[in-house]
């Protein structure tokens, strides 16, 4: 019989020994693919993960992906920790990035240095309101966090279809479902002359760096680690549950939002029926593949951006479908469930004891 038991002792290294395993597997499970359809292994992913990073276009695009990335990454890293299940965050940046985006169009053709600044708080103000919709029903209900913000999601997206079909169409734009192009007061300044790279990135790193803080030094984030480890201990502790609820999920809402408004001022630079490629969920798996550590979420972020590249790269020079991004991402997040199993729990081959 096969039986898996917690291990008595785990050691810090051990983790990231399992993040370069589920890696490792990753590239080779690719590997085969690849050769599985006729093409030479090592080429194929040197051409569409090494060459797209050849030129500062190449790395402006690359940090352009990576900024919602990181930022979403951090705010369900600490969630997660808590053991607060907060899947909803592609809902709560749709949100922030409609509030945010109609905040500029308020706006529109005026100019002044507190334009910016109040876009991007209305994206956090939308972002932080859609997140406390699954914190309240949490906490007064005892509802599913889980499947409350994951089904918000979709209403999130249908409001902003709505919206841009509607309220916000530009005026002048043939019918077409879309706004008006932002006014320059509301768009983010870019990095580098060429890409679509811009200082959200930066923001991004902030928050990194903040959440490293906030778990390091902050009494939240000890309060969050207890919590998250057992639900007895935290009580013992005086520490209240519904409160870690609603702060998590607070704060990933409204860093979700804030990531929402920061792409839509400043990759899109309009509203449209689609303004993220699923990376909302896709930061998920950054949020893992950090280990739920801040400051790990940065070169994890890359990573996985990387893997968009890499799929746009496979499309045009492979001749493979867009669809290849997801297969990296799913792979990756198998292979980084599993051996995070591995590092908990130890398979024992024998009888029952």
């Amino acid at each position: 019989m096969i039986f898996v038991e917690a291990r008595s002792e785990i050691h810090w290294y051990h983790e990231w020994i399992a993040v370069f395993v589920a890696l490792s597997l990753t590239v080779v499970t690719a590997s085969v693919l690849l050769a599985a359809i006729g093409l030479e292994p090592f080429s194929s992913l040197q051409r569409v993960f090494i060459r797209p990073l050849n030129s500062v276009y190449g790395v402006s695009e690359l940090i352009a992906k990576a900024t919602p990335l990181i930022t979403i990454g951090v705010a369900l890293a600490l969630g997660f920790r808590a053991g607060v299940w907060n899947i909803g965050a592609e809902g709560q940046l749709v949100m922030g990035g409609l509030c945010g985006g109609a905040v500029a169009l308020a706006f529109w053709g005026i100019d002044g240095f507190w334009v910016m600044p109040l876009v991007l708080l209305g994206g956090s103000l939308g972002g932080l309101l859609w997140g406390a919709i699954p914190a309240f029903l949490k906490v007064r209900f005892n509802t599913n966090e889980i499947l409350v913000s994951l089904m918000l999601t979709y209403v999130a997206i249908l409001l902003l279809s709505v919206m841009v079909h509607g309220p916000l169409r530009d005026p002048d734009g043939f019918n077409f479902p879309e706004s008006r192009l932002l006014h320059e007061a509301a768009t983010l300044p870019k990095l580098f002359s060429v890409g679509r790279g811009h200082i959200g990135f930066i923001f991004a790193i902030f928050f990194a760096l903040i959440g490293t803080w906030i778990v390091k030094r902050w009494h939240l984030g000890f309060e969050m680690r207890v919590t998250g480890l057992s639900l007895k201990a935290s009580k013992f502790a005086g520490y209240s549950r519904g409160r870690t609820v609603w702060m998590t999920l607070l704060i990933g809402g409204a860093v979700s939002g804030f990531a929402g408004v920061v792409e839509v001022t400043g990759n899109i630079g309009q509203l449209v029926p689609n303004i993220s490629p699923s990376y909302g969920f896709t930061a998920i798996i950054v949020a893992f593949l950090a280990r739920l550590h801040p400051i790990a979420v940065i070169p994890a972020g890359l990573l996985v951006a990387l893997s968009y590249l890499a799929g746009e790269a496979a499309q045009l020079t492979l001749r493979i479908p867009a669809a290849s991004t997801q297969v990296f991402q799913g792979l990756l997040l198998f292979f980084l469930l599993g051996t995070s199993l591995l590092v908990n729990f130890r398979v024992r081959f024998g009888r029952a004891v």
